[in-house]
């Protein structure tokens, strides 16, 4: 990875984090992508003390907004001539329903819609900066759900937490199946991460409830450096190379559910997401 440019969103805490440190360990360009200034501007600071990397930018956005999503890349192409790796890692999950500053759901927009608009607005440099490769940080949680909720995507009726995380995280599959096949010959890649159960920040914006019983239930859970690996190994082994469309857990190939290999359904999301991301006339 020495000298090649890497994207890393939700870089601030958790398996971003460790995914940035090692990158750049790695001697990656690195750009990472967070909403809170002072965790991005700690994250710095770790990567610096310890990797004595400094070629990293911290890029500030709430990806729950399509507005920063679009003012974050025309950001991120005009910082670096190159992209070399893009990884989605920024997620969410919430115990009530929410929307987000464009009317959309937050985990729906935040889980899925950042990856799919962010993607597809660096989409030319990266196939520019080929051999490249994409990945997305999904979740087995998608075996939650037996296929999309097409009819309500937001859940609006009958708000269910882990049907809704697990949708986005369905969702995240059927974008990388999607986009792999429309990058097949250009020298891209995409592919799709189960990181297992980690023992992170996430799910603490729920209030005090939900951070005790995160907090709780930490020693079960797999450590941040555990988590990450899998997403370390899809963006740099060089045994993956030209691998397109897969679906990994435990740094090596698995099988998702049934619905997660639905084509038809992947083309569908695409269509819906292209529509929901488009700008405003």
């Amino acid at each position: 990875m020495q000298g090649r440019t890497c994207i890393v969103t939700g870089a601030s805490s958790g398996i971003g984090r460790v995914t940035a440190v090692e990158l750049a360990r790695r001697g990656a360009v690195l750009g990472i992508v967070c909403r809170d200034r002072g965790r991005g501007e700690e994250t710095l600071a770790e990567i610096a003390e310890k990797t004595g990397n400094r070629t990293v930018k911290l890029h500030l956005a709430d990806l729950a907004s399509q507005e920063a999503v679009r003012q974050v890349a025309s950001e991120l192409l005009a910082t670096y001539p190159k992209i070399h790796l893009l990884v989605n890692n920024a997620g969410v999950i919430n115990l009530k329903y929410s929307t987000s500053p464009d009317g959309i759901e937050t985990v729906f927009a935040v889980n899925h819609l950042a990856y799919f608009l962010l993607t597809n607005l660096l989409l030319d440099r990266i196939k520019a900066s080929a051999p490249a490769r994409i990945v997305n940080v999904a979740s087995d949680a998608h075996k939650f759900v037996r296929g999309m909720n097409w009819n309500d995507l937001g859940w609006q009726q009958g708000y269910k937490t882990m049907r809704v995380y697990g949708q986005s995280k369905l969702a995240n599959i059927l974008f990388t199946a999607e986009l792999a096949r429309r990058l097949e010959g250009t020298g891209v890649t995409a592919n799709a991460v189960h990181p297992g159960p980690v023992a992170t920040r996430f799910g603490q914006n729920n209030g005090a409830v939900a951070t005790f019983l995160t907090k709780l239930m930490a020693p079960f859970f797999r450590t941040p450096e555990q988590g990450a690996q899998t997403s370390i190994h899809v963006a740099t082994s060089p045994a993956l190379d030209g691998v397109n469309g897969r679906y990994f857990a435990n740094c090596r190939e698995a099988r998702p559910s049934r619905a997660a290999q639905d084509a038809a359904a992947a083309q569908r999301l695409w269509e819906i997401s292209a529509k929901m991301t488009a700008p405003a006339a």
